[in-house]
Order: structure tokens, then C-alpha cells, then sequence
């Protein structure tokens, strides 16, 4: 039995790779993230599988889907938006698999910005113009940004920045960004010392007080 995180990809059902399409075929079980993970995707569940969206679940309850899938020998498919290695929370549930000493694989997606860049028939980097690209996002009730990681400070680089996670505060956005590259130069885009670290906490995404659009808080 394996749990199979895979990158479901920036939204639309049919930019996921061939990889994350044939193993949601041969899972059993499903497990995805309903508020953000394209609802197409799940016709690629084989007849009969078990089905759950996360969206309402703690990091409790989802523990418990990969517990019970494990004790049943039964393959896990777990959906999330986007590309794994970017505000995915895969961490904190793999966590929660070595525990109880359950494999897991990782299958990359087809991330935001580089879907928005195709979207635009654009390459996001130019010849001697701009060669850095900055993944980044403002601070959230997940999770707060550390204290050099701004807005501000990676405008003032004057390098190209891909916003995650931020449709809910555009004045914000603007506001910080405009000083640094000018109201008539700005194209803003709107797309839905991290190795070895220590003394990290984790996202409050999955904690069970945590309230949210999707999930209310308690249980």
C-alpha cells in the first residue's frame, strides 16, 4: 500500500501529467482538496473508488483516511493544486506517514505560474531584462511569512514576482508593488531556507480550530 501525493495541476482537468492521470486510475481511494483540485480530475478514479474531499477534514481525520486505507492494503491517490513543492502542505501529512510508517510517492504538477505564462504565450524570463523569477505570496491565517520575505523588499530587486495565494488582498498588493515598478509598468496576472530546516511549525491549514470557508472549526 502507498499513499500517492500528486500535483493536480493549475486548474484546468487536462494539464496533469500522464503519471498523476494513471495513478488516480489505479487507486482505490481518493483523497483531494475540493476547494482548489479541478472536480474533472476524479473521472479518472477506477468504478467504485472512495472518493473524500479534504476540504472539511482536520489534519486528524485525513491521517485517519491513510490509516484505515493502510490497514485495508488499499492505494491512496491525494489530489492537490498545483505543484507539490509550492504551498501544497504535504509536509506536515508526511509527517503523519512516516508515524505510522506508511511509503508514500510524490508526483510533480504543472505549477500556476508556468501555466499563466503558457496561457500568455510568454516566456517569463528575457535576454539580459529579466533572467529571476520570485515564487512567493503574502501572509495568511495558514501561516505568517518570515520577516525578510516582503512584498516590498522583493520589489525592490526589481525581479520578475509570481504572487501565490493573494486574490483576497489586490489593494494590498498594488499598494506595495507600485512604488518599486510604477502604475504604467505593472502586469499583474491573476492565477488561482526551506531543505534541512529546523524549529518550523506547521501550516494551521489542516488544524482542527482552524475556521475557514470550507471547514468550521471543532469537531
Amino acid at each position: 500500500m502507498t499513499v500517492h501525493f500528486i500535483g493536480a495541476g493549475p486548474g484546468a482537468a487536462d494539464l496533469i501529467t500522464v503519471r498523476g492521470r494513471d495513478l488516480i486510475a489505479s487507486c482505490p481511494v481518493c483523497l483531494y482538496a475540493g476547494a482548489t483540485v479541478a472536480p474533472d480530475l476524479l473521472v479518472h478514479c477506477p468504478p467504485g473508488a472512495r472518493i473524500v474531499d479534504t476540504a472539511p477534514l482536520d489534519l486528524d481525520r485525513i491521517e485517519a483516511e491513510y490509516v484505515d486505507a493502510h490497514a485495508k492494503g488499499l492505494d491512496v491517490a491525494r489530489l492537490h493544486s498545483g505543484d507539490l513543492s509550492l504551498y501544497s502542505a504535504v509536509a506536515e501529512q508526511i509527517r503523519r506517514l512516516e508515524r505510522h510508517a506508511i511509503p508514500y510517492t510524490l508526483t510533480p504538477g504543472v505549477p500556476a505560474f508556468a501555466a499563466a505564462a503558457a496561457a500568455l504565450g510568454q516566456e517569463l524570463t528575457l535576454p539580459e531584462v529579466a533572467q529571476s523569477l520570485v515564487l512567493t505570496r503574502i501572509s495568511g491565517r495558514a501561516s505568517a511569512m518570515p520577516a525578510g520575505e516582503t512584498l516590498s523588499a522583493f520589489a525592490a530587486t526589481g525581479t520578475t514576482l509570481a504572487i501565490h495565494l493573494a486574490i483576497h488582498a489586490l489593494e494590498r498588493v498594488v499598494g506595495e508593488l507600485t512604488p518599486f515598478y510604477g502604475a504604467g509598468r505593472m502586469a499583474l496576472i491573476l492565477v488561482g531556507p526551506a531543505l534541512k530546516a529546523e524549529g518550523f511549525r506547521d501550516s494551521a491549514l489542516y488544524d482542527v480550530d482552524y475556521v475557514r470557508r470550507f471547514r468550521g472549526g471543532g469537531t
